[in-house]
């Protein structure tokens, strides 16, 4: 499996002058959100966003333009702004093993800090007179926020069917990395076929990223920050679990539920539900639409012209899915 470091070779000097970019455009005269700031650039991800604005806008036309590098900074923005709500909401004290920006500033500077990027982000597209990218990236963060809703309605009743948690991924998870997909197309003046194509590739991405951090859940040490077992914790009906339920009798659907709504489980009960899911083939059948979704993006990119971003843009699909954590 590729490393991040060698899927970003060929757009290594963009991501070098886009953490320069990114940088100046979170500065501001406010000391206290100076430092905080700062804090989120030490404490940056794999940057897997800005990567996929950049190989797509490369892989349609070698020559990356302004609007690559405003895309790319206005997802990121926002995104950084949406995972510091996300903590927020969900009481996280760690965030890629880091504490997170509410556990150091507690909650009310968190939420202002998340609104002062999203803000940050509308005035890149606008003064950089990029309303199609903003346009975009909009119509995301609006399917983000009504899977977020949907996923609490529905996560209340545990009544969360195979449809359901699809729509609940598609729009929480694959809208963001779709527009990134798509705003690296339009950054480089790709058609408006091209620019669909590469939204539909995006979603595709996005929702196997979703189901293998699910899936990680189960079989790992989860994401950085999150023990393992996670969703079960939090009572979250995750795919291996909603078609392993969906796939025994009513007794065992019944004292599986029963163990999944105590407030607090023992090991040995978060041990039963994971063996559980895998006795009823959750673990397999939720690699095997992982695999699915994988391959049906990687089709989208049968048509695209050869090159080493385009390479670059395989091997980051592959790692999505082969990712340990």
């Amino acid at each position: 499996m590729s490393s991040i470091k060698k899927i970003k070779t060929p757009i290594f000097q963009e991501m070098k002058e886009f953490d320069v970019f990114f940088n100046s455009s979170m500065k501001t005269k406010v000391s206290l959100l100076n430092i905080i700031t700062k804090y989120i650039l030490r404490t940056k991800g794999k940057q897997m966003r800005p990567m996929l604005v950049f190989l797509c806008a490369k892989t349609i036309n070698s020559e990356i333009t302004n609007s690559s590098y405003v895309a790319a900074g206005l997802i990121e923005l926002l995104h950084t702004a949406t995972l510091i709500h996300d903590d927020v909401v969900d009481e996280s004290s760690m965030r890629r093993g880091f504490f997170s920006i509410n556990a150091l500033w507690k909650s009310k500077v968190s939420v202002l800090v998340g609104d002062y990027l999203l803000s940050r982000g509308l005035l890149l597209a606008i003064e950089n007179d990029e309303q199609e990218l903003l346009k975009i990236v909009s119509v995301a963060v609006k399917e983000m926020s009504e899977g977020e809703l949907l996923q609490m309605q529905k996560s209340r009743k545990l009544n969360i069917d195979e449809e359901t948690y699809f729509k609940i991924i598609r729009k929480k998870t694959a809208s963001l990395i779709a527009a990134c997909t798509a705003c690296g197309a339009k950054s480089v003046g790709a058609d408006n076929e091209i620019i669909s194509k590469m939204h539909h590739f995006g979603e595709l991405l996005g929702i196997a990223f979703q189901i293998k951090d699910d899936l990680l859940d189960y079989q790992s040490e989860g994401n950085i920050g999150k023990p393992k077992a996670n969703d079960i914790k939090e009572k979250k009906l995750t795919l291996p679990l909603i078609y392993a339920l969906s796939n025994t009798d009513l007794k065992n659907r019944k004292k599986i539920l029963y163990l999944l709504k105590k407030k607090e489980k023992r090991n040995s009960e978060i041990k039963e539900i994971i063996n559980f899911v895998e006795n009823c083939g959750g673990i397999a059948y939720a690699k095997q639409k992982m695999y699915d979704y994988k391959q049906e993006a990687m089709e989208l990119l049968s048509d695209l012209p050869e090159s080493e971003s385009k390479t670059s843009l395989i091997e980051l699909v592959n790692f999505v899915v082969e990712r340990k954590k």
